[in-house]
């Protein structure tokens, strides 16, 4: 009790939430060979390092069921529990790979008074509108390769995803010489947890072995990022709570159920 108390404390007060030894030293070696077995590609020049992006198909959930435990994998649901309640979906999701020197990518936000939708005023106080989306989705970031200041990989501003002003644009324009930003120590097996109101990024990457991140990103059951949904893979075998993730959006209770209740104890 205690320590997810600590998980959700420092989550609510930071926007992101790294768990060490997430995965077992077993998961994270059968997660990279069946990786290796694959050596994915970037899906496209404008993604990046990017691979296997969903909704566009199933993604890397077709490479095999460890990929598709980590879907509801017991360490992550509690948290997400917490930010998004019993009923939430999976939106998207897509793998990182970097192999060499990666520069540093742009600042974004997806929610809040720095998301490019949000009409808040630079220098100004925003009053959340209501026909706009402010939170709701979250995002795990499975690192199968170790990552951290000393290598690259996730950065952000912690505490942002609470501010009710416009980041300024000299932040933006130059993250690296901010002190605002912070790297986080995330070793191999270990999960990023992080609210999507949260300014995040890419803080390039120097290490001298390949980055590898699984990217899973979830949302409360009545809304979608987008159109199209992930499709569950065909040649693995779903449990009954995994098969709810790939809901259309719906009213959470009344149409879409709990993930929590009537699954606790089960894998």
């Amino acid at each position: 009790m205690e320590n997810i108390e600590m998980q959700k404390s420092l989550l609510d007060l930071q926007g992101y939430l790294v768990v060490e030894n997430a995965l077992s030293t077993d998961e994270v070696t059968i997660l990279n060979a069946l990786f290796d077995r694959r050596n994915p590609t970037p899906s496209a020049p404008e993604e990046g390092p990017r691979f296997a992006y969903a909704p566009d198909g199933s993604g890397f959930l077709t490479w095999g069921k460890p990929f598709c435990d980590l879907l509801d994998h017991a360490v992550i649901m509690p948290i997400l529990r917490f930010r998004l309640g019993d009923s939430f979906r999976l939106d998207r999701l897509y793998g990182i790979s970097v192999k060499g020197e990666l520069k540093v990518g742009h600042l974004h936000s997806d929610y809040g008074a720095s998301a490019p939708c949000s009409r808040s005023v630079p220098g100004e106080y925003f009053h959340l509108s209501r026909h706009e989306i402010t939170g709701g989705f979250m995002v795990v970031l499975w690192n199968l390769t170790d990552g951290g200041l000393d290598h690259g990989g996730f950065w952000c501003i912690p505490g942002s995803h609470k501010s009710r002003y416009r980041l300024p644009r000299k932040i933006f324009d130059a993250p690296k010489e901010s002190p605002l930003l912070v790297t986080p120590h995330a070793p191999a097996g270990s999960a990023i947890l992080f609210t999507e109101a949260l300014t995040n990024g890419n803080s390039g990457w120097n290490g001298r072995h390949e980055r590898r991140t699984l990217v899973y990103k979830y949302c409360v059951a009545h809304t979608a990022w987008r159109p199209t949904r992930v499709q569950p893979p065909t040649n693995v075998e779903l449990t009954p709570r995994q098969r709810i993730l790939f809901r259309g959006p719906t009213d959470p209770y009344r149409h879409f159920p709990s993930l929590l209740d009537g699954f606790e104890g089960k894998k």
